[in-house]
C-alpha cells in the first residue's frame, strides 16, 4: 500500500537554532522551510522534518542514516567540518570510528546538536554481498528428489511381490 509513497523522516529537537545550523551547514541538507513546528529539509528527494519540541531525551538507537558511496570520505569530509564519530567498546572500529558489520558493509555514527544518533553506511562491495533468497511458493512442500536406483531400493521386486 505504501510501496510507492514517498518517505518523510523525523527527528527532534529541543535546539532547533543549532540543529538548523547543522543540518544545513554541516551535513550540506538543502532547507525547504522552518516554521513554529518544524525545520524541513530535502535530503536527495526525502524530506526531514526537524520537530521542534520543549525537551528530548534522545534513543540510543540510530535515528537517521545516510548512504554514501565512500565512508572513508564522507568521515574525512565531516571531521574537518567538526563532527566527532561515535566509539563502542563492543564494537571493532578502525581509526576513523568506521565498523565492518558481519554483511562487509561499513558504518560510522555521530550525534547531532541534540543527541540524536545519525549514521553512515557503505554497501558491501558487490562480491561480498549476500544472494538473494529465492521465495518459495507458500503451501507447497519440498520433497527429497528420489534418484532411480534410490527409487528401485524402495520398491520390492516383482519376484519378491509374488510371493
Amino acid at each position: 500500500m505504501l510501496g510507492t509513497a514517498k518517505l518523510t523522516a523525523f527527528v527532534a529537537s529541543a535546539r532547533p537554532d543549532r540543529a538548523k545550523q547543522f543540518y544545513r551547514e554541516t551535513l550540506g541538507l538543502r532547507l525547504v522551510s522552518d516554521d513554529q513546528f518544524a525545520i524541513v529539509f530535502d535530503c536527495a528527494g526525502v524530506r526531514l522534518r526537524v520537530q521542534k519540541v520543549e525537551s528530548l531525551q534522545p534513543h540510543a538507537f540510530t535515528a537517521i542514516g545516510w548512504q554514501v558511496p565512500s565512508i572513508r570520505k564522507a568521515v574525512s569530509a565531516l571531521t574537518k567540518r567538526g563532527v566527532g564519530f561515535e566509539r563502542y567498546g563492543f564494537l571493532e572500529q578502525d581509526e576513523q570510528g568506521v565498523w565492518q558489520a558481519p554483511s562487509w558493509a561499513k558504518v560510522a555514527w555521530f550525534k547531532d546538536p541534540d543527541g540524536n544518533l545519525l549514521s553512515l553506511t557503505e554497501a558491501a562491495p558487490p562480491e561480498k554481498r549476500p544472494r538473494p533468497v529465492k521465495a518459495r511458493k507458500t503451501g507447497t512442500v519440498r520433497r527429497p528428489i528420489k534418484t532411480a536406483r534410490a527409487a528401485r531400493k524402495a520398491t520390492p521386486s516383482r519376484a519378491k511381490r509374488r510371493r
